[in-house]
């Protein structure tokens, strides 16, 4: 009898099975460009195994939503049809992603764009979602689902959350790809715990130092690798070379087929082989960042404010160092990196509570706790904020004076 599925060789999870139709989508040209974009943009520069991309986390986030559904059918919970569905939102969440992941997100942000915008419209409109009405599934509800829109909270919740498939695998493959030993995770107790209570995901009570031990995986990988002050060099680099370059590339235009052209490589090399003008400063943030000859971080400090300095601060303080230093403004990169320390609900708001569900002879009762109460998580809860300023080696000494003169009493 012919399979119709096949099984797929991976470190994070041995194999990951996949069926026919998921096949069809992942062999389209939209999909496999997720090939050519690394899921942690400029971190291999510092970890230089860390060349994943967001091809296997897709089709990481596609298995644990898999587990997930799996295990909520077994409580009766949901239907086998609806494990399909988690499957394929799984599989496309990312799909929307432009070069360099999450810094091209801050690029279209601007243009009040998200990677979600451009992935619903690939969905709905494109070879994939022609796959998935042949096949049988509703591409409306498949994208809701992907991107937190559905009237099903606990079915959004296991793509994107605090409890997610999401969240489970790039902890888990960015660990193992960065070398980094925090993301010790155990993402099979914690899908097998999984519950529903009022339309809301559920955890039950006996895995709560399971969520416990991932929220704190998740805090220390962003402390060790996400902003890691050498990683964000390199990503201020890129960051610089895309907006420098926005206009030319038509970034923002929200043209699908010019989008789906753009990957990490791609974008590099049409900078480094640009002869334009308008593109000479771009095109040398490019090499440089190519070469690894990398901006220098001169003034840190961890802010206890939750807000992003914006742009209107960052330029203030741009130009005060500037004058300060002597440094033409150009030459100097405000960076403020923020995130809540306890990952977004689908709705993009704070995740507050969690919902634990005991069971004790026979009976199910259930606890909405606040986060907060929750000891090792109470110790991160907030936000992380860490403010750096960047230059190039040869003004180091100069915007490093004038740095800690004007941030001395910074909070």
């Amino acid at each position: 009898m012919k399979k119709n599925y096949l099984d797929i060789v991976d470190p994070i999870h041995d194999f990951i099975r996949v069926y026919d139709h998921e096949l069809n989508i992942i062999d389209t040209p939209i999909f496999q460009r997720l090939r050519r974009i690394r899921q942690l943009s400029g971190a291999h520069l510092t970890y230089p195994a860390a060349q994943h991309t967001r091809f296997e986390h897709s089709l990481g986030v596609m298995h644990i939503a898999s587990q997930a559904g799996q295990a909520l059918n077994e409580k009766g919970i949901i239907k086998s049809d609806d494990i399909e569905i988690l499957r394929l939102a799984g599989l496309l969440h990312d799909i929307g992603h432009g070069p360099f992941s999450h810094l091209f997100e801050e690029v279209i942000q601007q243009k009040k764009f998200s990677h979600e915008d451009f992935g619903k419209e690939i969905i709905l409109k494109s070879e994939i979602g022609d796959s998935l009405s042949k096949s049988g599934y509703d591409k409306k509800l498949i994208t809701k689902i992907a991107f937190g829109d559905s009237k099903l909270q606990y079915m959004n919740e296991i793509i994107s959350g605090a409890l997610s498939a999401d969240m489970m695998d790039y902890l888990l493959r960015d660990g193992y790809f960065t070398g980094a030993e925090h993301a010790q995770i155990d993402h099979k107790r914690i899908t097998q715990s999984l519950d529903v209570h009022k339309k809301k995901l559920a955890l039950e009570k006996s895995a709560l130092y399971s969520f416990e031990s991932m929220m704190h995986s998740r805090y220390q990988m962003f402390k060790a690798v996400y902003f890691h002050k050498t990683v964000r060099a390199a990503e201020v680099m890129l960051l610089e070379a895309l907006r420098l370059s926005s206009d030319e590339f038509g970034f923002t235009s929200f043209n699908i087929h010019e989008y789906v052209k753009l990957t990490d490589e791609y974008v590099l090399s049409t900078l480094i082989s640009s002869k334009s003008s308008k593109l000479k400063r771009a095109k040398q943030f490019a090499e440089d960042y190519q070469n690894r000859k990398l901006l220098k971080c001169v003034f840190e400090r961890i802010l206890t404010s939750r807000t992003n300095l914006g742009k209107t601060k960052t330029n203030e303080l741009r130009s005060s160092i500037s004058k300060k230093s002597k440094i033409d403004e150009s030459e100097i990169f405000v960076d403020s990196s923020v995130t809540p320390s306890i990952p977004l609900a689908p709705s993009k708001n704070e995740s507050k509570h969690i919902i634990l569900i005991t069971n004790e002879n026979g009976k199910s009762t259930a606890q909405e706790m606040p986060i907060s109460q929750i000891p090792v998580v109470s110790a991160i809860s907030g936000f992380m904020n860490i403010l750096r300023i960047y230059t190039h080696q040869k003004n180091r000494k100069k915007v490093e004076i004038a740095a800690k003169s004007i941030l001395g009493g910074l909070k």
